[in-house]
């Protein structure tokens, strides 16, 4: 942690982390300055130039100014009130007179800092050019309303990572030469830029995160959905939790009437606190998934009281709060039930089985510890689409503290492969399946400090010395005679002279590189992205915990987090996975008379309407939910609800009175790390101090220590001729059944096999084909589809769709042999 410094700014004396930037420091501490192009957790792009201040006399920008020990700063004086009053002028010459219909009207920082400013008239003109609009995706640009503050673009390099959108030169008239003359300095330098530039768009780097759209500030880039729907006033903020990836970001569901005739409710959007929190594109555009029932379904209520009764499984999956998790664990233990969750199962053997190493029942990271260190390693998770808020974190890492990754996995991703690519600061190793394990040991060998005598005895069994040849080019000084040419002597006469000279070098290799295909030529990159490292982060992914030696993969992390200086992470699969496995007693196996809950069974009770009996989604509900970052997290429900919900259910069975869902909230269970805190006593915001006020969070406990662990790697998973390797993966931004039906993913639905360009030459394959694809015994025929943002002969399969059955293609682990051919 930085050394703690004292300042002044406007007569307040303060304290701050040094190093730290002025205008955060400012924020933090309540003090207004204002800024349009500076995102929180990005790098500074200084394009609005609106943040002056006068430091210690000085005038400088407080977005790019470090704050030191002792400094005395002003944040307004005549100067810079000029400066700032001439900016605002500049962004509105030109700009579009439209606020009555533009989305970002009310919200728009153009029209505050105009009135903050006072712009009652305008010093400044130019001949406008024509800008015409544009769609990108899920977006629309408009360059006629853009200011290119850079925001998009500073929030894709820095946190996103796509680096999609860039600054382009577009045709304009140049400004007059008397404006230079006459106008502050800063202003005509902004204006300068501003007539010359545009934003630019690189499709397949686009990963339709719309975080762009939640950054701009004025309605240059909106999304393509909402545009012209709705005022900003007219809406109703609800804060709310992401319903459909582990990172549960904090958003709000944007709700309104739908029209006059239909007092209903209807989400028109979803927005987040950019400085604070990112969404994923799920998050943002998959909003509308609720359940819309009329009624109580009596008689079919009837008989799913009965069928939880009388039930021997209840299979369920991890899209569900954690309220509802402890209502199944209380009728399961009532009726003798076994619950039936593979996901929470497999993480929660995995995560028993890494504590009994760490010593810890939880894993040691957190998102916010990613985006602090500066080098990160991602093992066993196909990260983009995964967790793309894990994919944020290790990008921020690179980008902002001058930080290194590496990223090992055996699809080769083009997105992932561009993080970090500018300063050359990330590696990624493409390996085969199922050898997770030589990367863990490869960390505990090169990281490890008084590791358990047997690990380091395998490890030690595992190394060779091998000897390279290294040619330097080495200069010496060397003496020849030269004869001079007028009277004929020779004399002595020094010079240097460059030669090769080769040296035989000892170096440990082990042949846990072998294992992941590396020579040792990968030993001096290692070494180089490690140079000045010293804050160390681990994400580890499903690939681990479906893996067939899962239990020694979870030993080796908790060995890593005990013994080196990582942090570990251990990515859940799906919203809840984490809450689930703790709350819930789950097997994997079902058995007898089987009740589902969004899942398919003998008896179904389904928010996706699909079932017996219809229950509320994630957005019509309020409750909790268990997040990567270890903290329970509120959610509320945007959107009304009038059937029944399984709280109804569970007090007819457990012979219960309780009126609200939420009522369960205190009693989540205390003995594996919840608070008995009522649900609306739960904090939900952010401070200005960029601390995260939401929920609480769960407590660790200590676990006993055995460091045993499986001294043999498992054999790399290889298709054989005929055959391909697939792999269990869902395209970006569809995560399960609720995406599937989002209106905006609805419609350009794909679902089925994805693979890259090659390998659909190398089948021969065309675009719309159908392919039919053979494994574990079963054999679908699917759409074929080319992921572009990949590359190799490994496909991947989707399973967000209910009513396709890939799943069924698996045998547990993410990746099965199969053969694929043309349908």
């Amino acid at each position: 942690m930085s050394d703690l410094i004292t300042l002044t700014i406007n007569g307040k004396t303060i304290e701050a982390k040094e190093g730290e930037y002025i205008l955060n420091v400012a924020r933090a501490n309540d003090i207004f300055i204002p800024a349009i192009c500076y995102l929180t957790r990005c790098s500074p792009t200084l394009a609005c130039r609106l943040c002056l201040v006068e430091a210690d006399g000085k005038q400088v920008y407080s977005c790019n100014t470090k704050a030191k020990e002792g400094m005395n700063i002003t944040t307004h004086t005549e100067n810079i009130a000029k400066e700032r009053r001439a900016i605002m002028e500049v962004y509105d010459v030109n700009h579009p007179l439209q606020c009555g219909v533009c989305d970002q009207s009310g919200e728009c920082e153009l029209q505050n800092y105009s009135l903050y400013m006072k712009v009652d008239s305008q010093s400044y003109a130019i001949k406008d050019v024509p800008r015409p609009a544009q769609t990108w995706g899920v977006m629309k640009y408009d360059p006629g309303l853009c200011i290119v503050c850079e925001k998009c673009v500073t929030v894709c390099k820095d946190m996103i990572g796509s680096n999609a959108l860039s600054t382009v030169k577009r045709g304009s008239d140049a400004l007059e030469k008397e404006y230079k003359d006459t106008m502050p300095k800063d202003a005509y330098s902004m204006w300068n830029k501003l007539n010359k530039s545009l934003i630019g768009f690189e499709e397949e780097a686009c990963t339709d995160c719309g975080e762009c759209i939640s950054v701009c500030p004025v309605g240059a880039l909106v999304s393509a959905d909402f545009q012209y729907k709705s005022n900003a006033w007219e809406l109703n903020k609800i804060p709310a939790a992401n319903p459909h990836s582990s990172d549960c970001a904090f958003m709000y569901y944007e709700t309104k009437h739908e029209s006059i005739e239909n007092a209903e409710p209807k989400i028109y959007r979803v927005t987040n606190e950019h400085h604070y929190s990112t969404l994923n594109g799920a998050a943002r555009f998959g909003y509308d998934f609720e359940n819309r029932v009329q009624g109580k379904d009596e008689e079919n209520f009837a008989k799913a009281v009965e069928a939880f009764k009388t039930a021997q499984s209840i299979i369920f999956n991890s899209y569900i709060t954690n309220e509802e998790a402890l209502i199944l664990q209380k009728i399961a233990t009532k009726t003798g039930a076994k619950l039936v969750n593979k996901d929470a199962y497999n993480y929660k053997k995995f995560l028993e089985a890494y504590s009994s190493t760490s010593g810890s029942s939880l894993y040691s990271s957190t998102l916010k510890d990613v985006h602090d260190s500066n080098f990160v390693v991602s093992l066993g998770t196909y990260l983009k689409s995964d967790l793309p808020n894990a994919r944020y974190a290790l990008n921020n890492s690179v980008v902002m503290n001058k930080g290194a990754a590496l990223y090992l996995h055996p699809i080769s991703d083009k997105v992932m492969e561009k993080v970090g690519k500018r300063g050359k600061t990330t590696e990624f190793i493409q390996y085969k399946p199922l050898a997770e394990e030589a990367a863990l040991y490869l960390l505990l060998d090169k990281f490890g400090k008084d590791l358990p005598a047997d690990v380091q005895e395998y490890i030690n069994q595992n190394k060779e010395t091998k000897t390279k040849i290294v040619t330097e080019v080495v200069k010496e000084t060397v003496v020849e005679l030269v004869k001079d040419e007028e009277t004929g002597e020779e004399k002595e006469v020094k010079k240097v002279v460059s030669k090769k000279v080769e040296n035989s070098v000892e170096f440990e290799y082990t042949k846990f590189l072998d294992a992941l295909g590396l020579d040792e030529k990968f030993l001096d990159t290692f070494e180089a992205l490690l140079d000045k490292k010293d804050k160390f982060s681990l994400i580890v992914g499903e690939d681990l915990y479906t893996h067939p030696k899962s239990e020694n993969l979870a030993k080796l992390c908790g060995l890593v987090d005990r013994y080196t200086d990582f942090s570990v992470l251990i990515i859940p699969s799906q919203t809840n996975t984490l809450g689930v496995s703790l709350i819930c007693d789950v097997t994997d196996k079902k058995e007898g008379q089987t009740v589902g809950y969004n899942e398919k069974a003998d008896f179904q009770i389904s928010a996706l309407g699909d079932g017996n009996l219809d229950m509320p989604a994630l957005n019509q509900q309020e409750g909790t939910f268990t997040n990567i970052d270890k903290k329970v997290i509120p959610t509320n429900a945007a959107i009304g609800y009038k059937g029944y919900v399984l709280n109804d259910i569970a007090n007819e069975v457990l012979e219960s009175d309780v009126e609200y869902t939420i009522e369960y909230t205190q009693e989540l269970p205390l003995e594996k790390g919840f608070k008995a805190v009522d649900f609306d006593r739960l904090p939900n915001h952010f401070g200005n101090d960029r601390i995260e006020y939401r929920g609480y969070d769960i407590t660790s406990k200590e676990t006993t220590i055995r460091t045993e662990v499986e001294a043999m790697l498992a054999e790399t998973l290889t298709a054989n001729e005929g055959e391909t390797l697939i792999y269990r993966a869902n395209p970006i931004n569809q995560f399960n059944e609720f995406t599937a039906i989002a209106h905006e993913f609805v419609k350009d639905l794909e679902s089925g096999l994805f693979a890259s360009a090659e390998f659909f030459e190398k089948l021969e394959l065309q675009k719309g084909d159908k392919v039919v694809v053979t494994a574990n015994n079963i054999e679908l025929e699917l759409n074929a589809f080319i992921d572009d943002q990949i590359a190799g002969d490994i496909a991947y399969v989707s399973t967000f769709q209910k009513s396709l059955d890939t799943k069924a293609l698996f045998d547990g682990y993410r990746f099965q042999k199969a053969v694929i051919k043309k349908a």
